[in-house]
């Protein structure tokens, strides 16, 4: 198991996930990298970034589940024990079975702040959001759509490989997520991760610093373009 140190969480956390995904792309020496989201999430908090492994299940609101009460309790418990498993920075990803017809809204003041309570980092859904200025504080929230009821809500499966945004994600998956969407990390690239956003991040300073000067123009940028060029390589 690839190990996260502390000194590297800290950078991820102050990086956006575009810039993960670049960093990616850095390691792998090429483009073409994509396991990351598809389509526009809604953030919570616009300033959030989420880095964790997924903690995964998928749940459904729109009817009361087919199974006896007994065997959904269960279930619920089953999902918050899964949750609440692990002692490193986890992040909660529930696929809404309901899709774009999706009413329910799990995540709202209460779950926020029980899965804040366990230790995770925020949450990733294709599904509804509601309680938005009562959610916990520093817990973000990611989802598909903001509605004010909870429906049916219940879970169907737990610890389980899920979809949202057309991004499968297994549980353990390292994810990093924020108002862009989400990515998930290979771990054998952890460890290089801070190398390559620190490399991109310096050959990108060459043509963003040029292109800020005051004295800017078309032929200084084919110099600094050309040493972008040859940076990035």
């Amino acid at each position: 198991m690839v190990a996260l140190t502390q000194t590297a969480a800290a950078l991820l956390l102050a990086v956006d996930t575009p810039t993960i995904c670049n960093a990616i792309e850095v390691i792998e020496g090429k483009r073409g990298f994509d396991r990351f989201t598809r389509g526009t999430v809604l953030a919570s908090d616009a300033g959030a970034v989420l880095l964790g492994q997924a903690r995964t299940a998928r749940i459904s609101a729109l009817a009361p589940s087919d199974d006896p009460v007994e065997v959904v309790r269960a279930r619920r418990m089953d999902y918050y024990r899964h949750m609440a498993d692990g002692t490193g920075p986890r992040i909660a990803v529930v696929q809404d079975m309901d899709g774009a017809d999706a009413i329910g809204a799990f995540w709202g003041e209460v779950n926020t702040t029980i899965h804040k309570g366990f230790g995770l980092c925020g949450a990733l859904t294709d599904g509804v959001m509601r309680d938005l200025a009562d959610m916990a504080p520093g817990f973000g929230v990611l989802a598909a759509s903001i509605g004010p009821s909870h429906g049916f809500v219940h879970v169907t499966e737990v610890a389980v490989p899920v979809t949202v945004y057309g991004l499968t994600i297994a549980p353990d998956d390292w994810v990093h997520a924020d108002r862009h969407g989400a990515v998930v990390i290979p771990a054998d690239y952890l460890p290089e991760l801070p190398t390559a956003i620190t490399r991109m991040q310096k050959a990108e300073s060459i043509v963003l610093d040029a292109a800020r000067a005051p004295d800017f123009d078309f032929t200084r940028f084919k110099t600094a373009w050309a040493a972008f060029e040859a940076a990035r390589t």
